[in-house]
């Protein structure tokens, strides 16, 4: 079985950083991309990055020039550095990867439990 499960989430005040954390685990045969969401209270989940297996890496231009992505493909690990966070970044920030477990021969799409993160003063 594969799980993502991430980190790093917490309350910040306008203008600070953040470095948000997922590891995938588990029987793992191969990572595609990995990517990261979130989801604020009464809106639709919301597209915050993407980085493929090759390092390409996209944007919405709400969190671009702020928000780095990065991974560490030897540890099936994906970051999301966040600076210059705005109140309106608050949300629950979920984990998103496309993996191939050791068992199937096909890519699934597996979802974090999430982090909270709350931009406040």
């Amino acid at each position: 079985q594969v799980q993502l499960v991430e980190s790093g989430g917490g309350l910040v005040q306008p203008g600070g950083s953040l470095r948000l954390s997922c590891a995938a685990s588990g029987s793992i045969f191969s990572v595609n991309t990995m990517g990261w969401y979130r989801q604020a209270p009464g809106k639709q989940r919301e597209f915050v990055s993407t980085i493929t297996s090759g390092g390409i890496t996209n944007y919405p231009d709400s969190v671009k020039g702020r928000f780095t992505i990065s991974r560490d493909n030897a540890k099936n690990t994906v970051y999301l550095q966040m600076n210059s966070l705005k109140p309106e970044d608050t949300a629950v920030y979920l984990c998103n990867a496309l993996i191939r477990d050791s068992s199937r021969p096909f890519f699934t799409n597996y979802w974090g439990q999430g982090t909270q993160v709350t931009v406040s003063s």
